[in-house]
């Protein structure tokens, strides 16, 4: 499955998708990006997801980023 195919398939069911897939995904998004500096902040925002350890806190903070999978998406 292609990166695009899996932002699709997420964000078609996000309510649904572990935040673990999610995080997996904005790792593979944030190679893509030129600015070092953008790069910086979403692995920031990624690290701060993966330390916490409420399901539900998580999933809440992952849906503040669903924009990169647009922005992705949009580029492609």
């Amino acid at each position: 499955m292609t990166l695009e195919d899996n932002i699709k398939k997420i964000l078609s069911n996000f309510e649904n998708t572990s935040s673990e897939e999610i995080i997996e995904t904005l790792n593979q998004i944030q190679n893509h990006f030129q600015s070092s500096i953008t790069q910086d902040y979403l692995r920031g925002k990624i690290d701060t997801i993966s330390n916490t350890t409420n399901e539900q806190e998580r999933k809440k903070l992952c849906k503040n980023l669903k924009p990169y999978f647009d922005w992705y998406l949009q580029g492609n």
